[in-house]
């Protein structure tokens, strides 16, 4: 079973070599441009894959010019024709190198044969990219897809991607210029970032048309991050010398050294970010200790006033890197005034890690709701006993707008219950966009179902809770930093019961 474009490109990038000019018609020129392909690039380790292109030349070219010579490339096409049989010979030869393969059909009649053929993905051309006949026939097969965007309009990719995804193909896009070769100035390297901005989650690529010894734009393109990169190649024949855009198989292998290096240069692309030991160490050296003020006795849960933060940092020491409103330190061994605060002296508490886990549920209950979320809204994280018991008693809100008017986005998660509470100047109306809550109003319970609105007046208590999740817009009258009013005291009196978090929808 071949591998999916998005595995290739997550081992790669993944590189894709177009034989050019369909090796000149033929066999043994291919078998050549294959076996110096192979002793070239023999050691690398990035997935490589060799490219044909396939014509039904005796349904492609109209029957009445068959013999005209004058449009060339009828004269090209014709005079390069090769046999279902050669073709079934060089594709096993690609594969004896240890290559993959790939193959680019210009109509529909090509595509059973590249079915057949067994080739691991198919690719469209620039020119066939709303060639909708043909791209219906190819994505009935279960190939995944590789289409290049030379001289196509925002509106025209548009289209082919939401045909594709429509379909559930696994294709990727390839930046492409038309031009052989390409100029350095009309290489437009920045729709990479246009492409990948545009479709969030397809891969993108850049397909190469520009002088063999520019080795900078491929460097560019990775850097702009590229997963997939193509480049003509040959070799040259007697009487016939390779194209002006086409590499050889030891040019290829120079260009290739540059994609690996800057592949390195560039990192890992799994948007972790891994420290070495040297960089550990030099930071460690700049960084501040905590120390206690004063003489410290076991059981001590330290607050700002207890500690200070200098250098150097000692051994084992936690530093004020550490020290944050989302952790809590208790201490398990008595410590002098002045001393360091080691990781082994104390019980360490991370909320933030339970605040983590809150943020990532919110963000995939709206991925699953089709809800939109507003464009730079804070999420607010009401725990009114506290992170422990949110699950049971708590909330999470964006505040849309507050102006005369107010516009907020409740999210209720599976379980949670909001606690009794009342408003002496808002007035506000809940509309239920997704689930269902279970509504109390001055003791009278009813339930409010999707599409359905519900109006709290001034004064009215409400509370309410949802089994399965919801997510209610209010819209109401302003909202006032002391207009809510608990039934149980001690959540007013608790001044730590929100936390707010900006940058978190991503």
């Amino acid at each position: 079973m071949p591998r999916s474009i998005r595995e290739l490109v997550a081992a790669g990038p993944l590189i894709i070599l177009d034989l050019a000019n369909n090796h000149q018609g033929s066999v043994n020129h291919a078998r050549r441009i294959i076996d110096e392909l192979h002793e070239n690039l023999h050691e690398s380790s990035l997935p490589i894959s060799l490219k044909f292109q396939y014509r039904q030349l005796d349904s492609f070219i109209h029957p009445a010019e068959h013999s005209n010579f004058d449009y060339k490339y009828i004269k090209r096409f014709s005079e390069t024709r090769m046999e279902e049989d050669d073709f079934r010979v060089l594709l096993q030869h690609i594969r004896d190198a240890g290559f993959l393969a790939s193959c680019t059909p210009f109509d529909q009649e090509s595509v059973p044969y590249v079915v057949d053929h067994g080739f691991d993905f198919v690719k469209v051309a620039s020119c066939s990219l709303t060639d909708w006949p043909l791209l219906e026939q190819i994505a009935e097969t279960d190939l995944s897809i590789v289409a290049s965007t030379a001289g196509s309009t925002i509106e025209d990719i548009d289209r082919v991607v939401s045909f594709l995804q429509h379909r559930n193909k696994d294709f990727a896009l390839m930046h492409c210029v038309a031009a052989y070769p390409t100029p350095d100035s009309d290489l437009q390297l920045n729709r990479i970032d246009a492409l990948s901005s545009r479709y969030s989650g397809v891969p993108v690529g850049y397909s190469t048309h520009e002088d063999p010894d520019n080795l900078t734009a491929v460097l560019i393109a990775l850097g702009k991050g590229a997963g997939l990169l193509e480049r003509h190649v040959g070799l040259e024949r007697e009487g016939e010398p390779l194209n002006a855009y086409s590499s050889t198989p030891g040019q290829v292998a120079d260009w290739l050294r540059q994609v690996s290096d800057a592949q390195a240069m560039c990192g890992n692309t799994d948007g972790k970010f891994p420290v070495s030991a040297s960089e550990a160490e030099a930071l460690a050296g700049l960084r501040r200790g905590i120390f206690v003020k004063e003489a410290t006795p076991a059981g001590t849960t330290l607050g700002d006033d207890d500690v200070f933060f200098a250098i150097p940092l000692q051994d084992g020491q936690i530093t004020a890197n550490d020290w944050s409103k989302y952790r809590k330190y208790t201490t398990t061994t008595d410590l002098d005034g002045q001393a360091a605060l080691l990781e082994d002296q104390v019980a360490s508490e991370n909320t933030w890690a339970r605040v983590g886990d809150i943020v990532d549920r919110v963000r995939d209950y709206f991925a699953t709701s089709g809800v939109p979320i507003p464009a730079s809204a804070d999420l607010e994280i009401s725990h009114h006993y506290g992170l422990d018991r949110f699950d049971e008693v708590g909330l999470c809100m964006l505040t849309v707008v507050n102006r005369e008017y107010c516009k907020k986005l409740l999210i209720v998660l599976p379980g949670q219950t909001h606690p009794e509470q009342w408003h002496e100047k808002k007035e506000e109306t809940f509309h239920v966009l997704d689930g269902e809550i279970e509504l109390i109003l001055d003791g009278e319970s009813s339930t409010v179902f999707p599409g359905e609105t519900v109006t709290i007046v001034p004064g009215v208590r409400h509370e309410f809770t949802s089994r399965h999740g919801a997510i209610v817009e209010e819209i109401s009258s302003t909202h006032y930093l002391n207009d809510s009013f608990y039934t149980d005291e001690s959540i007013s009196q608790n001044p730590s019961r929100k936390t707010f978090v900006t940058f978190w929808s991503n």
